[in-house]
């Protein structure tokens, strides 16, 4: 697999460095080599990139190359992502993943803390307004505008299974159980909630509905996703 990138490596590390020190002038140094965590955090994202069926994300036929677009919000919030976390569990260090999630929030409005695990292979859709708490996620995770995933009074946090899509301004709160191949539709609230694998949740707590669907949206979404479907059944 081939990374087709709108930088090389060293200018999009330069890049992002030159845009740290711009929209946070506080004297901050780069304490360490940044080089090899960088190289991580390219190689997390072609990796999750590669598996995103969607226009920008590949050249045309199965055997193009995996983009990368610096220009393109939606690429560069997965690399802020992948980079701060990245650097954060390789060394430990705070202070610059602090600054990328404080820039990932000042460009892109997105809300998702350097030390929230998310999958593998996920999609940011334009998004917007997002808050991305610290839940349990699983790969084919697609999240798009205005979306909150947060915790209950007590602190907890919902629990995904794989190919979860939510669409603008659903929300997901609390001890919430969701199976493989979960839909929730746009402005769907859900709080302390299980829901079954191969669902579509639409409107809101305390009385939401859940539709029952044999469609893997996420397969739309993403190659090598349509057996999430397929286990979900049998995984929950």
């Amino acid at each position: 697999m081939t990374l087709k990138m709108s930088l090389s490596p060293e200018q999009l590390q330069a890049y992002v460095l030159d845009l740290v020190r711009f929209n946070f002038p506080d004297g901050y140094q780069v304490p360490c080599a940044l080089a090899p965590l960088h190289e991580k955090a390219l190689a997390r994202l072609e990796h999750c990139f590669s598996h995103i069926h969607r226009k920008y994300y590949r050249e045309e036929g199965e055997q193009g190359a995996v983009l990368f677009d610096h220009l393109n919000g939606d690429h560069f919030a997965s690399y802020l992502y992948f980079l701060a976390n990245t650097i954060w569990r390789e060394t430990g260090d705070c202070e610059l993943p602090t600054r990328l999630f404080y820039l990932n929030k000042r460009m892109h409005g997105l809300d998702l803390f350097y030390s929230v695990a998310m999958p593998d292979i996920f999609l940011l859709v334009h998004p917007l307004g997002t808050v991305i708490g610290n839940a349990a996620y699983q790969d084919y995770l697609v999240v798009y505008q205005n979306v909150t995933i947060g915790a209950d009074e007590a602190g907890i946090y919902p629990v995904f299974g794989k190919g979860a899509v939510l669409y603008a301004k659903s929300a997901v709160i609390g001890a919430c159980s969701l199976g493989n191949n979960v839909v929730l539709g746009a402005n769907a609230f859900i709080l302390n909630a299980e829901i079954p694998a191969n669902s579509v949740v639409v409107g809101q707590h305390p009385a939401p509905r859940i539709c029952s669907t044999a469609q893997s949206v996420a397969s739309r979404v993403f190659r090598c996703a349509p057996a999430c479907a397929n286990s979900a059944a049998s995984d929950n």
